[in-house]
């Protein structure tokens, strides 16, 4: 991590649409999903989407689990995509790229899983089976982070 920065995003909300899942010819799982965030501004709900990409084992778990509507807790980083369209105007997208999730409500409230951290890899299209090696990832789970001892006196 660069000094004095941070890139953190947590979300809960929920999917949009079944998460769409594919893999490289590395045979690395991808999900990509959009989540809904809301917000009531002077009694008018307001919804934001948010495109969220999972890679790996984590990927296959949201495959198999996870579904529209459901309610999902992410954390990850944001990561903004920029390319040339048809005409050569520049255009952009930014995602969430989810190291950590959590199902909510339902029969898996108790589920926390965390996914390598893929920080390397520009783009998961890469031939480069060498940039796309997990990192080790020492993010604790949601449920560490809620279940601690507090001794504050107030």
């Amino acid at each position: 991590m660069a000094k004095g920065t941070v890139n953190k995003v947590i979300l809960l909300g929920r999917i949009g649409q079944n998460p769409e899942v594919r893999q490289t010819q590395t045979v690395m799982t991808i999900a990509t999903l959009s989540l809904a965030t809301n917000e009531i501004v002077k009694e008018e709900t307001q919804t934001e989407w948010h495109r969220v990409v999972v890679f790996g084992k984590a990927a296959e778990t949201i495959q198999q689990y996870s579904k529209k509507g459901d309610q999902l807790y992410i954390e990850g980083r944001i990561r903004t995509n920029k390319w040339q369209d048809k005409e050569g105007n520049s255009k952009y997208s930014t995602e969430i790229i989810c190291n950590q999730f959590q199902f909510v409500g339902g029969g898996n409230q108790n589920s926390s899983h965390s996914t390598p951290d893929y920080a390397d890899i520009p783009e998961a299209n890469s031939h480069n089976s060498q940039s796309q090696q997990p990192k080790a990832n020492n993010i604790p789970g949601f449920d560490e982070i809620n279940n601690f001892d507090d001794d504050i006196p107030f």
